[in-house]
């Protein structure tokens, strides 16, 4: 019956050195089986010594006690690498975040200066045509009501045409208007003051 066991293992049952377990594998001599990498051979009972039984071996290899503690210091040498490697990048970050936010202070301070800026331009600016619109507008509501009165009111002239229109001598017009001012008509109002006369832009057919 056969087993399957390590090189070293089998060096052993064979009494055989290592370099001459490999000879026998590469000359087909012993029957092997790679696993993982690692070269396993299979023995017959009856290659065994008979004084000596081996016990069943697990497919794993001995590592000495000085590969594990060179395997462990790099294993930690790695881990003390890895923390300076962490602490260095927080403090590359905290660096990059104070710097950010000492930009958008600066930005934002920027920002806030041309906002200033803008309100001085605009109140100057305002300050400068304010009095020149309020003259637009204050002349633009005069011409309105100029216009307004000019519609409302007639000249002098124009009651004078309209009179002799209908046969009325200058003579009979000085009458007729002297005569309405008497008369209170509210159509003639006659500043005493300012010896200006108003005539209102009515119905004059019953001065015809």
């Amino acid at each position: 019956m056969e087993r399957l066991v390590t090189t070293a293992q089998a060096a052993e049952i064979l009494g055989l050195s290592l370099q001459g377990v490999h000879y026998r594998i590469r000359k087909k001599q012993l029957k092997s089986l790679k696993k993982s990498g690692k070269t396993y051979v299979y023995i017959n009972e009856s290659q065994e010594p008979k004084l000596k039984e081996e016990p069943t071996i697990e497919l794993k290899e001995f590592i000495p006690n000085e590969t594990i503690k060179e395997i462990v210091k790099a294993k930690d040498e790695q881990i003390e690498i890895l923390k300076k490697s962490i602490k260095w990048m927080k403090k590359q970050y905290g660096s990059e975040i104070i710097r950010l936010e000492k930009n958008q202070k600066r930005i934002i301070g920027v920002f806030n200066r041309e906002i200033e800026l803008l309100q001085s331009a605009f109140n100057e600016m305002r300050s400068i045509y304010k009095p020149q619109l309020e003259f637009n507008q204050q002349q633009a509501q005069n011409t309105y009501k100029q216009n307004i009165q000019k519609e409302k009111f007639i000249t002098l002239q124009n009651f004078s045409v309209f009179m002799k229109k209908h046969n009325k001598t200058s003579e009979d017009i000085k009458l007729i208007i002297l005569k309405a001012i008497k008369n209170q008509d509210e159509r003639f109002i006659y500043n005493k003051k300012d010896k200006k006369l108003l005539i209102l832009n009515e119905d004059f057919s019953d001065l015809i």
